[in-house]
């Protein structure tokens, strides 16, 4: 696979295929091949530009693109975003933290699930600052479910994919740094029932378990 840059490879173990072209290793560093990418009709050449585009979260432009793409109907897209996220991870941590805490409180739950979804990942959490940023993620995005009203308005798609992935998020959050993750985790509203949801979910999670 010579030639194919780090986020075509990434792109690779999600979707299971690689998008192509002669730009190779400098694909996420040329705007013009990533909007292409990005305006393709294929879900799987969009979700690369995602994860190119993820890399680049410094940039005002292409953190408001991103918010549109954690939006999209696609879910490899959305996944695409989270991909590219992490890998931002690597060169500015900071910038990522600052990024999953804003999206975590937003309302939109699709937005929610992105933020917590990218900084829930055990290699960006090593440091004890680094875990409290991916719990106090959980807990905003777990908000934002819980201010839903029961009923219908958690039953909509976006509200289960957030739902879901605050069934395993948490888990690894708690797991990075157990004594102040499980005193927040602790504290969740168990009378309401997908937050219940939630904290079994996790509880059942092999990383939990031994902590509990």
């Amino acid at each position: 696979m010579a030639g194919v840059s780090g986020c075509e490879l990434r792109a690779a173990g999600a979707a299971g295929q690689y998008v192509t072209g002669d730009r190779g290793d400098q694909v996420a560093d040329d705007p013009q091949l990533v909007d292409r990418l990005l305006r393709s009709d294929d879900e799987y050449q969009v979700m690369c530009g995602a994860i190119c585009l993820g890399t680049r979260i410094a940039d005002p432009t292409s953190r408001s693109r991103l918010r549109e793409l954690a939006v999209d109907d696609r879910w490899r897209v959305r996944e695409g975003v989270v991909i590219g996220v992490q890998e931002a991870a690597d060169a500015d941590g900071d910038a990522v933290q600052s990024l999953t805490r804003d999206w975590a409180g937003d309302p939109n739950p699709l937005i929610a699930r992105a933020g917590t979804a990218a900084i829930c990942e055990p290699r960006l959490l090593r440091t004890p600052e680094a875990a409290a940023v991916a719990v106090e993620v959980c807990r905003r995005a777990t908000a934002v479910l819980g201010a839903l009203p029961v009923g219908a308005s958690r039953r909509t798609p976006a509200a289960r994919v957030l739902r879901q992935s605050l069934g395993y998020c948490w888990s690894v959050a708690v797991a990075a740094d157990p004594q102040p993750g499980l005193a927040v985790f602790d504290a969740l509203d168990t009378t309401d029932p997908d937050l219940a949801w939630i904290v079994k979910t996790n509880r059942t999670k092999k990383r939990m378990a031994h902590l509990l």
